[in-house]
């Protein structure tokens, strides 16, 4: 039997990650120590299951390969990063702007004492830009490990689940999204954009 493509993973970890990914209310009341030892137990999961996702990727008991994905959303479209790339996932914070750097990047953050350039995706992808208001308290910073240790957060719409795919149900991408997505796969009946990490922070000037 095929399995749907749309399969979540299966382990509590992935589950936990996605529904912890903001400082919940007990954490935000036990004051700034609370709230940190809680960023890190989140940031240890989310490496635990990069680590698992990068465990997982390759051949499945049928053979297939597989591919474990971070699901999110831009302008009401769904696109996908490799969950071995993300380090973690925060709620929506103050971010400072910097001068004389490209369009797309709205400012830095400060993540328990480091600094992480966001990147605004919608204008990294030329959609309209961000709208807080109409984001509410959806909207995420999704964390990525470069591959030369740099932390980048990512300003998406909201973030939604875990996604086990296998590597024959990915097609190539249209013409329009090449430079920044690396594959397309089923998504019931729409398509989920996968995009190429290294591509998608490649910023013009």
């Amino acid at each position: 039997m095929t399995e749907d493509p749309r399969d979540s993973v299966s382990s509590d970890v992935a589950s936990e990650a996605i529904l912890s990914s903001g400082v919940s209310a007990s954490a935000r009341g036990a004051g700034a120590r609370s709230q940190e030892l809680a960023a890190e137990r989140r940031s240890s999961r989310w490496e635990d299951l990069a680590r698992y996702a990068a465990r997982r990727d390759g051949a499945s008991p049928d053979g297939a390969m597989r591919r474990e994905l971070l699901v999110l959303w831009l302008d009401g479209d769904p696109y996908a990063l490799p969950v071995e790339r993300v380090r973690e996932i925060v709620r929506m914070r103050s971010i400072t702007p910097v001068p004389r750097v490209p369009a797309a990047v709205r400012g830095v953050i400060s993540l328990r004492g480091e600094i992480v350039q966001v990147v605004e995706l919608r204008r990294r992808l030329g959609l309209a830009g961000h709208d807080e208001a109409a984001a509410g308290r959806r909207a995420r910073i999704v964390v990525l490990n470069g591959d030369d240790g740099q932390l980048t957060g990512l300003l998406v719409d909201r973030v939604s689940e875990v996604l086990r795919i296998d590597e024959d149900a990915l097609r190539p991408p249209a013409t329009r999204e090449a430079d920044a997505v690396s594959a397309l796969a089923a998504y019931g009946e729409r398509f989920v954009s996968l995009f190429d990490v290294d591509r998608l922070l490649e910023l013009d000037a």
